[in-house]
């Protein structure tokens, strides 16, 4: 479990709903959430393992279905959505998981009166920037695929259920979250689970947040984005991909003229096109 736990507190909520509970970082976040709250409702279109004791609920639900996701956040007091595709796919595939998805997170939390919503964003938002370059919530914005597309309208559908309804979203513009880093590029976008739950749970519990974009990176020694328009979240990662440089450093070296080795976004900015 996470060191950000606090077992001996209060929980703040009494039912989250979390979405793509069978992702990878779904899975991660459905066992370390149950500490902010009494009871997890987990959902997923695909196969999740059973609910495990009282303080969870287990719901399968296509996000495309909006009857469906309206039903899902009854009686939730907040939202962690983490649903939807997570790779660059055909952009009919992304319409229905991340777009028409997104959309009904937010009109089911208009309609039960749910004030916070986590949102899984990315950092292909911005995946056209070089490597080079440091970036913050306010750059404009450079999406890099369908992918990053889908996650820029997230980010616009916080702003307007925000300013239209009061619903308080915190954006996280997730780098590289796995265990440890798999290549060079992750030394700067590397997320250890430890600092994503520190980072979720900072984003559910910090109020005032109106909509707040965050990039969601450890304490990496070369990083490639700012938080400085994020510093109210309080959020302060523990760890660093830096123990890991030698062994990812190692590895074979790509092309000079490689532009996903130039690039933030990596290879999501050469995936596709799906038609051809």
């Amino acid at each position: 479990m996470s060191n950000f736990n606090h077992r001996d507190t209060p929980k703040p909520f009494n039912r989250l709903l979390l979405t793509g509970a069978a992702g990878g970082l779904g899975q991660v976040m459905r066992e370390r959430l149950q500490a902010h709250a009494n009871v997890v409702r987990v959902s997923d279109i695909s196969a999740m393992a059973p609910a495990a004791g009282d303080h969870e609920e287990v719901v399968s639900c296509n996000l495309a279905d909006k009857a469906a996701v309206l039903a899902l956040a009854q009686d939730v007091d907040a939202i962690v959505h983490l649903g939807g595709i997570s790779t660059e796919r055909d952009f009919e595939s992304i319409l229905d998981a991340n777009i028409r998805g997104t959309f009904h997170i937010y009109e089911a939390a208009r309609k039960h009166g749910i004030k916070r919503v986590v949102f899984a964003s990315s950092n292909h938002v911005t995946g056209f920037y070089p490597q080079d370059e440091q970036v913050d919530a306010h750059s404009p914005r450079r999406p890099d695929c369908y992918y990053g597309l889908s996650k820029a309208y997230g980010e616009d559908l916080a702003t307007f259920y925000f300013h239209r309804y009061g619903i308080e979203t915190v954006s996280l513009r997730i780098g590289s979250s796995f265990p440890e880093p798999r290549n060079v590029r992750m030394l700067s976008t590397w997320l250890s689970y430890d600092d994503l739950d520190h980072l979720v749970e900072r984003a559910l519990v910090c109020e005032g947040v109106g909509h707040t974009v965050v990039y969601g990176m450890s304490d990496n020694r070369d990083v490639w984005w700012s938080n400085r328009f994020a510093a109210h979240l309080g959020f302060a990662p523990k760890d660093s991909s830096e123990r890991f440089r030698a062994q990812m450093e190692a590895l074979p070296k790509p092309a000079a003229d490689d532009r996903s080795a130039l690039l933030q976004g990596g290879a999501f900015t050469t995936a596709g096109p799906f038609d051809d």
